[in-house]
């Protein structure tokens, strides 16, 4: 058995230069302190590594946890196609997210909860986060697995329609939508941010980044992603115009700078990049 501290160390110094996270230091420190095995159950695992011809995927040759402490994805069903998603994703993604001692995250797709652990890490016991899982027996573990960090409370429920009764400084999104639901933007606190995953027909588009300014919401994309889809976050006629938009790429960054509410305007379709179901991104420099 090898030291499986050392190795959750060397896991998070790698994400940090990976991902990489640059503005929120506690991020790393909570990926090098959460034990990932507790999320995953027993090994050996069915590990997938991502490559640009064609995913890796191979069972673990044993039990050693120090297996998990890679830039890798874990299966948690493969009959469902549901996995423990790619550490330095989520790394990148919730740099972005203006995490900081005490803040109120809303996490949806929670899975099993590892992801929830590292923002409950990275908020601390002063802040809370409320995650959301939309299969049962997922939501089941992650309200086992997450016993330790009591500030973590877990739902079964619809994280697109759940309210958690408060204004939230992060919500992070682990599932893939045409569109972000209407209940994020009103629970956006004033200076809070929105990572979600929005993506086309096949499961692939960006990481969409929106933060409240008042009213107005700036956004940005960070990066490609492919993901599993959001239950209750797909329109079949959004997915079609979302396609033909992320098609039309030369990038995995589209070029855009804010989120509006509700339907464009004729005198704002010269500034469209992309419109769904009541909202709208304008077209503008890309910002990684």
């Amino acid at each position: 058995m090898s030291d499986v501290g050392q190795a959750r160390a060397a896991y998070a110094e790698e994400l940090a230069r990976v991902g990489p996270i640059t503005h929120a230091p506690d991020l790393t420190t909570a990926f090098a302190t959460v034990p990932r095995e507790r999320f995953l159950g027993p090994g050996p695992w069915r590990i997938i590594v991502p490559r640009p011809t064609g995913n890796e995927v191979f069972t673990s040759p044993d039990a050693d946890p120090a297996q998990l402490y890679r830039d890798v994805l874990v299966t948690i069903d493969a009959s469902r196609g549901i996995n423990n998603g790619q550490p330095s994703l989520w790394a990148r993604a919730f740099d972005r997210l203006g995490l900081k001692p005490g803040a109120r995250v809303l996490h949806v797709a929670a899975g099993t909860g590892y992801y929830s652990a590292i923002l409950a890490e990275t908020v601390g016991t002063s802040g809370r986060v409320v995650a959301v899982e939309y299969e049962a027996d997922l939501a089941e573990r992650a309200r086992a697995d997450l016993a330790p960090w009591p500030h973590v409370t877990v739902v079964h429920g619809d994280g697109r329609t759940h309210d958690p009764g408060f204004d939230v400084d992060c919500i992070a999104v682990c599932a893939g939508s045409t569109h972000p639901a209407p209940l994020w933007l009103d629970r956006l606190a004033d200076g809070g941010v929105l990572i979600m995953p929005l993506t086309g027909r096949y499961g692939w588009g960006f990481m969409l980044r929106v933060e409240r300014r008042g009213e107005s919401f700036a956004a940005s994309s960070v990066s490609g992603v492919g993901i599993y889809p959001c239950a209750g976050g797909r329109d079949g006629a959004a997915e079609g115009k979302l396609q033909t938009a992320l098609d039309g790429l030369t990038s995995n960054t589209p070029p855009i700078t804010a989120l509006h509410r509700g339907e464009p305007t004729t005198a704002d379709r010269p500034r469209v990049w992309y419109a769904g179901p009541g909202f709208w991104l304008e077209r503008g420099a890309a910002v990684t």
